[in-house]
């Protein structure tokens, strides 16, 4: 029998609900049996499932046995990452330095940083015909899932691809760590071309140029762009790199690599965590968020309006009725996001050499007012304050990055902390990662088909 399009959907529709029926745990039930959701008890504090030297996030501090809110603070290998940027001075970028420093626990020399910048310079060439073969073959609008595509495939080019040795996982990561704008510049291009209409164009990085300048390089028809420009998304990226081991792509990261899995699944399994909207997708619906707002508050410039319109977003009667404020708050962070912190001079200075001085304002509206609005209508236990992603969409906005490319450009960063918790797990544990769940399910006698 041949079955309808229309067959199908009314199948899958019938039992989907089956699935919503069956699949229902009463909430109850995990606090009978003492289950954390989400691996977080009820005042937000993760479960303990490993430990890491790579990063630390501090945001509460021990008064007299009792976890007190204080102000964030985030360091890579001890080194806090404000200094880490601060650092830079001028007349250089920092990428390619804190990614030394994830990788190898410690601040290179100049005549170590030059020669480790030459090593990602020499890895960022694609496979020959690849980027026809793999990237423009198949377009799409999610750059996401094109990226782990494309990973994927990079596994069959080479033949030590199951390979678990340090040695060569490192070797592995530095070349998916360099490879990582080309793939996700082209293909956003790919998809620009082939489903949009538009222009293609295809850039090589330029072996001289930093990460975040070939990104902009490559992105751009004309290949041109400001130092501002440049030294911003350094910045955007550095703040994105690494956040603990607890985070859903680094623990993604831990538990395949656990299993004795090749760099490649690893990576595209991490990707397939990051991609939700819940994760590195943030930044987008607080872009949509602000769209939202401008449509629907008549003067921006009056906070009673801005004010009503947030209070509106926290009782879901308004842009998705999910109750949120996009960019406000944060599963580790109480009093402040130092990320966020740091970002936010740069993001003015962009703003101005951009004239988006109004929306800079508007942003700084939100979050003033959206701290207030929240206390006021939630029960909050450890404060809130804006987090990275507030700010970053509307940075890549500013400049130029399409919406399309905005999680993308958290995975260029955000691989070089993946590779540290990947070299870092296969180091330290020779144990398979696997949490135990309660079966709270009925039993059921089995019947014969001619029974049921």
């Amino acid at each position: 029998m041949d079955l309808t399009r229309q067959d199908i959907e009314n199948y899958n529709k019938i039992h989907a609900q089956m699935c919503r029926d069956n699949g229902y745990i009463d909430v109850g039930l995990y606090d009978e049996y003492g289950v954390k959701r989400g691996l977080r008890d009820k005042n937000g504090k993760g479960v303990l499932a490993g430990l890491t030297t790579i990063s630390e996030i501090i945001a509460f501090q021990e008064v007299d046995g009792e976890r007190i809110p204080c102000a964030g603070k985030l360091s890579y290998r001890g080194i806090n990452v404000i200094d880490l940027i601060s650092g830079r001075g001028d007349n250089r970028f920092g990428f390619e330095e804190a990614t030394y420093l994830l990788l190898f626990g410690k601040l290179p020399t100049k005549a170590e940083l030059d020669e480790f910048t030459q090593v990602l310079a020499c890895m960022r060439s694609l496979p020959t015909n690849f980027t026809r073969d793999i990237i423009m073959k198949a377009p799409t609008k999610d750059i996401m899932n094109s990226l782990t595509r494309s990973v994927l495939a990079l596994a069959a080019y080479d033949e030590n691809a199951s390979d678990i040795s340090v040695e060569n996982v490192l070797n592995q990561c530095l070349r998916l760590i360099s490879c990582f704008p080309a793939i996700s510049v082209y293909a956003y291009h790919a998809y620009n071309h082939i489903e949009c209409n538009e222009s293609l164009y295809i850039h090589r990085p330029d072996p001289d140029m930093s990460i975040s300048e070939n990104i902009l390089r490559m992105l751009r028809p004309n290949k041109e762009f400001t130092e501002l420009e440049a030294r911003v998304l350094d910045t955007a990226l550095i703040l994105h790199m690494e956040h603990g081991g607890g985070n859903n792509s680094s623990f993604t990261t831990h538990v395949v690599t656990s299993s004795g899995s090749d760099t490649y699944s690893t990576m595209a399994a991490a990707l397939s965590s990051l991609k939700g909207p819940k994760h590195g997708g943030a930044n987008i619906k607080v872009v949509q968020m602000m769209n939202d707002l401008k449509e629907n508050v008549t003067d921006t410039k009056d906070e009673e309006q801005v004010k009503h319109y947030l209070e509106k977003l926290v009782d879901k009667q308004a842009f998705d009725n999910k109750g949120l404020i996009y960019g406000m708050g944060h599963a580790i962070y109480s009093v402040s996001d130092p990320r966020a912190q740091v970002f936010k001079e740069f993001v003015k200075a962009l703003a101005v050499e951009k004239g988006r001085e109004d929306d800079y304002a508007l942003y700084n509206a939100v979050e003033k007012i959206g701290k207030d609005v929240i206390c006021a209508k939630r029960k909050i236990y450890k404060g809130v304050s804006v987090n990275v992603d507030f700010y970053s969409g509307f940075v890549y906005s500013m400049l130029g990055i399409p919406v399309e490319l905005f999680t993308p450009i958290f995975a260029i960063a955000r691989i070089v902390g993946w590779s540290a918790h990947r070299i870092e797990e296969l180091i330290n544990t020779d144990k398979i990662i696997r949490p135990a769940y309660k079966s709270v399910g009925k039993s059921q006698i089995y019947l014969p088909l001619d029974e049921r």
